[in-house]
């Protein structure tokens, strides 16, 4: 017995995610997520990534179990047809409808997607492992994650409601996309900037003055 299995055995139950790699025969799995998560810092997957890594890996060995055969990128395109929120709800009917027809149970495989703490979980509870702390640039990553899936968010229900509305005659309008721009103003320097251009420059218009009046203060101190 593994050192993992015997913790396990002393804890009284397997994590959902060793559940899975168990009852889906995803051989080597554990090991793979450890080394994504301990990699060097420009290779290393976040919790959320290994989280839909390990959910596309979990659809593609139930659609084989099902007798499909999917195509390069049909995984992924069924994983994100399912569960980003972008997508509308026609469009995720239909994916649902395309495995129920291969008798793969829907409510039974979305139950066993696993969220980012359940990874978290397997792999520092269950393996015992450790990473660095984080790095300013992943705490950055981690706001601007965070921001776009809100973005996704209101895109998505902002298209439901203009399509309800829309179906029901309510309002008139034709072929339609929704944009959800999130701009953020320094009043210092009277400069604007997309979220996400200013998250990844690390600074407005002004961060140069700041960053030579820090340097000019450290060295009069």
């Amino acid at each position: 017995m593994s050192s993992e299995e015997n913790e396990t055995a002393k804890r009284g139950r397997r994590s959902k995610v060793r559940r899975l790699i168990d009852e889906y025969g995803l051989d080597g799995e554990g090991e793979r997520l450890e080394n994504l998560w301990t990699a060097g810092r420009d290779d290393r997957l976040s919790l959320r990534e290994l989280a839909d890594d390990f959910n596309r890996r979990l659809l593609r060995a139930v659609m084989v179990d099902a007798g499909m055969n999917p195509l390069d990128g049909e995984v992924a395109n069924t994983y994100r047809l399912l569960t980003d929120d972008d997508v509308s709800s026609g469009m995720r009917t239909q994916a649902k409808q395309t495995l129920e027809r291969e008798d793969i149970d829907i409510d039974d495989l979305q139950k066993n997607f696993v969220s980012h703490q359940a990874i978290h979980t397997y792999l520092t509870k269950y393996r015992g492992v450790k990473r660095d702390e984080q790095t300013d640039e992943d705490r950055v990553q981690k706001g601007l994650d965070t921001i776009q899936r809100l973005r996704s968010r209101t895109a998505a229900v902002s298209e439901n409601i203009v399509e309800n509305l829309a179906n029901t005659d309510r309002i008139q309008i034709g072929e339609f996309e929704v944009l959800v721009d999130v701009r953020v103003f320094c009043r210092d320097c009277g400069t604007q900037y997309d979220v996400q251009d200013l998250l990844e420059a690390g600074h407005c218009e002004c961060g140069g003055e700041l960053a030579a009046a820090a340097g000019e203060t450290s060295t009069t101190e």
